[in-house]
C-alpha cells in the first residue's frame, strides 16, 4: 500500500507509544508537513498531574482550543501541498474529557467541542500504535512525564 495517496494521516496511541517519532519519519518519507500535539505548551498540564480534579477542565479546554486551531489552519492551508501527518486525533479529546471531567464539566466541554470539532477534517488514514504497558511506562519515565 502506498501511503502517498493519503493527504491527511494521523498516528495515534497511548503516551509513550512513539506517535511523534513515527509522525516525523512518515512525514519525512512522504515529503509531508507535520501537525504535532503541543502538550508542553499547555500551562495547566503540570498542575493537572498534581491535582487532576481541579485542573481537568482547563487542561482539556486548552488542548481542545489548541488542536482545533491547528486543524482549522490545516483546512485553510494550501490545496496543493503534498499532505500532512499528525500525532493526534481530535476525536480522542472527547474520550479524555469523559474520563477526567465530572458530569457538569463534561456537559460544558461537550458544548464547546460541538462548536469546534466539526471544523476538523476527517483523516484519510489512522495508524494506531500499541506497546506493552511496561514499555510505555519506561518511555514516559525516561521523558520525565508522570
Amino acid at each position: 500500500m502506498s501511503l502517498s495517496r493519503f493527504r491527511y494521516i494521523v498516528v495515534e496511541g497511548p503516551i509513550g507509544a512513539g506517535k511523534t517519532s513515527l509522525t516525523h519519519r512518515l512525514a519525512e518519507h512522504l515529503g509531508a508537513d507535520t501537525l504535532l500535539e503541543n502538550a508542553g505548551d499547555n500551562p495547566f498540564l503540570p498542575r493537572f498531574y498534581q491535582e487532576p480534579r481541579r485542573y481537568a477542565l482547563p487542561t482539556q479546554l486548552h488542548f481542545l482550543f489548541d488542536r482545533s486551531r491547528q486543524l482549522r489552519e490545516l483546512t485553510q492551508g494550501d490545496l496543493f501541498r503534498t499532505g500532512t501527518v499528525s500525532d493526534f486525533l481530535i476525536d480522542k479529546d472527547m474520550l479524555f474529557a469523559r474520563l477526567n471531567l465530572d458530569d457538569d464539566e463534561f456537559e460544558l466541554y461537550q458544548k464547546v467541542y460541538a462548536d469546534l470539532a466539526p471544523q476538523a477534517p476527517t483523516p484519510d488514514l489512522v495508524i494506531y500504535l500499541q506497546a506493552p504497558i511496561d514499555a510505555l511506562q519506561e518511555r514516559v519515565r525516561r521523558r520525565g512525564v508522570d
